[in-house]
């Protein structure tokens, strides 16, 4: 079903205009009213807490959305964990996606989220990335060969994808060599930016960061199986009971969005 859109309702009524149906001074009055209600759905503003490794993602969703309904989306991003604190804290936010299951979760048992809004909407993937060509072989082997200074991950307490690389590392039996040359993000996207800077030679962070649509990707980089860390399945959830934030879950969820999360390089729920 297309969604209602303030420019189909102001289309519709001039179409009513020129087919002589709104001519009286009551459907005249009608009108008025109906076009300011319309310029209210273009004003409506949807908060949307994202986390860091999904903002690019969101960001083009977002724009997506905002043509096609009118309504604004202001992206909040930032680490799940801080995010979740300031939502039990009341940050007014509309609605939530974690980079993982957990805080999505309490969010809903705590009474915080809509009941049934909770959804998964992406899977994430790991990867070992150097801004450096050929420096990050397709094994990972460079971990054990520890010929580097600074290893970025994002903060575990914080950050799914920072449990994530502690699990790979523990996996791969390197956890605790390793620890003197970690340098720590707080989040994801600050993790991705050490390593982009060359303050870090390597580390890892989520695929999506540096797989862009229709692009070759720069650097080099270990895919880590799935099987080395917990799946990380990407949840949203409803903050706000509001038509309009309503609307952009469901948009989220219609095959244009999943196209666009998917050429980041997302796992899709039931498509794996």
């Amino acid at each position: 079903m297309p969604f209602i859109t303030a420019k189909n309702i102001i289309s519709s009524v001039r179409q009513l205009f020129a087919s002589g149906l709104l001519l009286s001074s009551s459907g005249l009055l009608f009108s008025s009213g109906l076009l300011l209600f319309s310029s209210g759905l273009l004003a409506a503003e949807i908060r949307v807490a994202t986390a860091s490794n999904f903002t690019v993602t969101m960001k083009l969703i977002a724009r997506q959305f905002e043509a096609d309904t009118g309504h604004k989306i202001t992206i909040i991003s930032g680490s799940t964990g801080k995010h979740y604190a300031q939502i039990k804290n009341g940050a007014p936010f509309d609605v939530f996606f974690a980079a993982d299951t957990k805080r999505a979760e309490l969010l809903d048992i705590e009474g915080v989220a809509i009941p049934g809004s909770r959804f998964t909407y992406a899977i994430g993937k790991v990867v070992l990335w150097s801004a450096t060509a050929d420096y990050v072989d397709a094994e990972g082997k460079v971990l054990s060969k520890k010929d580097f200074r600074h290893l970025a991950i994002a903060n575990p307490k914080l950050a799914p994808y920072g449990k994530a690389a502690q699990e790979i590392m523990q996996e791969l039996s390197v956890w605790e060599a390793l620890q003197t040359r970690m340098v720590r993000g707080e989040n994801i996207g600050q993790t991705f930016q050490f390593i982009k800077s060359s303050n870090a030679e390597l580390g890892f962070v989520s695929f999506s960061q540096v797989k862009r649509p229709g692009q070759p990707v720069e650097g080099s980089l270990w895919a880590v199986p799935q099987a080395l860390y917990t799946p990380i399945e990407q949840q949203a959830v409803l903050l706000k009971d509001s038509a309009a934030a309503h609307a952009f879950l469901s948009f989220v969820k219609s095959p244009e969005s999943l196209h666009i999360i998917r050429s980041f390089g997302y796992g899709i729920p039931g498509a794996e």
